[in-house]
């Protein structure tokens, strides 16, 4: 390897919440640079949050995220001409680019009116274990489960 890694960015926590995760998570609903567009569209998903459930929106953020992370993926790994579907752990940084990619997805498929309802509505349903991005993690997990035989393969 001739050039160096690739020295990791950190970002600023938000102006609102003072948290990292909730920055981050802008960063990954934003469309073509408008982060102003992102910022308001989660924020007002947080306010959805907090008048239907009545608890703080950043809890309800935390749990949705902490239920959509996965443990276990499978990684393709070709031995001898044949392909298996390996089991390996997922590193903390991938676990949170998982979950974080998982809910944008789903909520951006849900049928509902704007963005922020969208978002309020599968961290509502992610925080309960319940939604499409949780049934994800359930389903990559499972997939794990059922390959763990080749398990020995991993690299």
């Amino acid at each position: 390897m001739r050039k160096r890694r690739a020295e990791k960015r950190f970002l600023k926590p938000d102006p609102k919440f003072n948290d990292v995760q909730v920055s981050k998570f802008i960063n990954y609903i934003m469309i073509g640079g408008k982060k102003t567009a992102a910022r308001k569209a989660l924020y007002d998903s947080f306010e959805i949050i907090e008048q239907r459930t009545k608890t703080p929106a950043l809890d309800v953020f935390k749990k949705a995220v902490s239920n959509v992370q996965p443990v276990v993926e499978v990684k393709s790994r070709r031995v001898g001409g044949a392909t298996y579907q390996v089991p390996v752990e997922v590193r903390t940084d991938r676990r949170f680019a998982l979950a974080f990619r998982w809910i944008r997805t789903y909520a951006r498929a849900r049928g509902d009116k704007s963005m922020a309802e969208k978002l309020a509505a599968e961290f509502i349903a992610a925080s309960k274990g319940e939604g499409s991005s949780v049934k994800k993690k359930d389903d990559t997990h499972r997939m794990a489960e059922a390959n763990k035989a080749f398990a020995h393969f991993k690299w």
